[in-house]
């Protein structure tokens, strides 16, 4: 196996493990890796997202978005909202009750965080952070 074909198989594996590994920490929330991925999403996006924006963040098709957007509306986590410039868009919004899932959900992330990466040098760190900052850029702009 060559190094660009294994780095490959760990940044994979790396990323899946990593979303593992949180949905671990988040089990007893009640709430699945997909909802809380929703969830922190719509969170921490700038202005109100619509369905449609929510699934390309997500990297899903539209059609998985609906059905898990119902299940967090029906849970009393999300709203939609009519969008003032379309009226056929709906803006996705937290209720209350999901803004204090976030809180605790980015709280149990950060934990996870800081302990997976404790005692990586800094510099390192760094080092690999820009790598992949690259390489997302370039698999973004790929054809």
């Amino acid at each position: 196996m060559t190094t660009e074909e294994r780095f490959a198989r760990a940044l994979h594996n790396t990323a899946r493990s990593w979303r593992l590994a949180v949905d671990r920490r988040l089990k007893d929330l009640g709430i699945g890796q997909a909802g809380w991925m929703a969830i922190a999403t719509i969170a921490k996006a700038s202005e109100p997202l619509s369905q449609s924006e929510l699934a390309s963040r997500l990297g899903v098709e539209n059609p998985t978005v609906v059905a898990m957007v119902d299940r967090l509306v029906k849970a009393g986590l999300l709203l939609r909202q009519p969008s003032p410039n379309d009226r056929r868009i709906k803006l996705l919004a937290l209720t209350a009750q999901g803004e204090q899932l976030y809180l605790r959900v980015r709280t149990e992330a950060d934990a996870l965080r800081l302990d997976l990466l404790a005692d990586i040098d800094p510099a390192l760190l760094a080092q690999v952070t820009t790598l992949l900052e690259l390489l997302q850029q370039r698999a973004e702009q790929a054809g």
